[in-house]
């Protein structure tokens, strides 16, 4: 177990070992009910990497902006966006965050600052970066947090994004979750430099940073610096997180192209156990963390409940959001 990072309180970390706890518990079911047939389309899960959303969820202010890939489950819920609507959405339902037509890939709440899941590789860096910039101009204080995989560093807009960033002294935080597989495929072994984001940093100016994504503690400290210096209007920064994700790239794939000893040995630096053991040796009681799961357990339960009674949307609900007006009729 790694030590504890320093002037992190007993509290901070209890919230982000609770938030880790009910990340995994509704991911594990929303699995459970993809396979009973209740989630429509497909879902990419982010088993294993919930250390990474808590760190920095909590490090951000509530008016900060989140801009996630499809595997976003994790940020959505980070951000205190309720369980019952994620499920209900990825339900197709009429009570989801997008009335059931966004889906699992989709996930956004605004009030939130869930400013999206995008399911295009590397569409949503530009975006947040856009975000950000107006944040600057309207000197609102906010700050813009984008994640991403590493497959997305060999995307162009990864590189027009991070440019632009510098240019402008953007307050926007790059977050590369290098979970080492680009969908079934290594990213070392289609990628020209070791790390695929930190090595690419200084091209930009910027620092190469590499934090362990699996240590919540590690990832929340590396978090609060970079945000503070773009809050600041010191500019953006470029952070790559290592992790790993215990399943496939989605439900559809098995993921047996990773060897078996590998998988063993990332699920051995699973987050939560590791969390758990931290706070025992702080202190902090069985019985704390016991409720803390039980609790959780019980919200999943209570957000199933209700999204499996809600209703499926309405025939109209298809005209609405489509074009500029909310409605299709201009085209007749």
């Amino acid at each position: 177990m790694a030590p504890a990072a320093p002037g992190i309180d007993r509290d901070t970390r209890l919230r982000m070992h609770r938030m880790m706890v009910e990340c995994r518990l509704l991911e594990e079911r929303a699995q459970e009910l993809f396979f009973e047939g209740l989630v429509r389309g497909t879902t990419h899960l982010g088993i294993g990497q919930e250390a990474v959303a808590a760190g920095f969820a909590v490090a951000m202010r509530d008016d900060d902006y989140t801009f996630c890939t499809y595997r976003g489950h994790n940020h959505t819920l980070a951000r205190g966006v309720p369980m019952a609507p994620i499920l209900a959405e990825l339900f197709g339902r009429s009570t989801g965050l997008l009335g059931g037509k966004g889906g699992s890939m989709h996930l956004t709440s605004v009030n939130h600052g869930a400013m999206g899941s995008y399911a295009i590789v590397g569409a949503h860096l530009p975006i947040a970066l856009g975000a950000a910039w107006s944040a600057q101009y309207r000197k609102s204080g906010q700050v813009a947090v984008c994640f991403f995989g590493d497959g997305t560093t060999n995307i162009g807009s990864f590189h027009e994004a991070l440019n632009m960033a510098v240019v402008w002294k953007a307050p926007v935080v790059f977050v590369c979750e290098n979970n080492q597989y680009m969908e079934y495929t290594p990213i070392g072994a289609v990628t020209a430099v070791a790390r695929p984001a930190a090595d690419r940093a200084s091209a930009y100016g910027l620092e190469p940073i590499v934090v362990d994504g699996n240590d919540a503690d590690a990832v929340h400290t590396v978090a609060a610096t970079a945000i503070a210096r773009a809050r600041a209007g010191e500019g953006p920064s470029l952070i790559e997180a290592l992790t790993y994700r215990h399943g496939g790239h989605s439900r559809a794939d098995p993921g047996k192209y990773r060897p078996d000893e590998e998988v063993a040995a990332w699920k051995a630096r699973d987050p939560i156990p590791a969390s758990r053991e931290r706070l025992l040796a702080a202190g902090v009681d069985e019985a704390t963390l016991d409720a803390i799961d039980e609790e959780a357990a019980a919200k999943v339960a209570v957000a199933e409940a209700e999204a499996r009674a809600a209703p499926e949307p309405s025939g109209e609900t298809l005209e609405t959001q489509v074009w500029a007006d909310g409605g299709s009729a201009w085209r007749n």
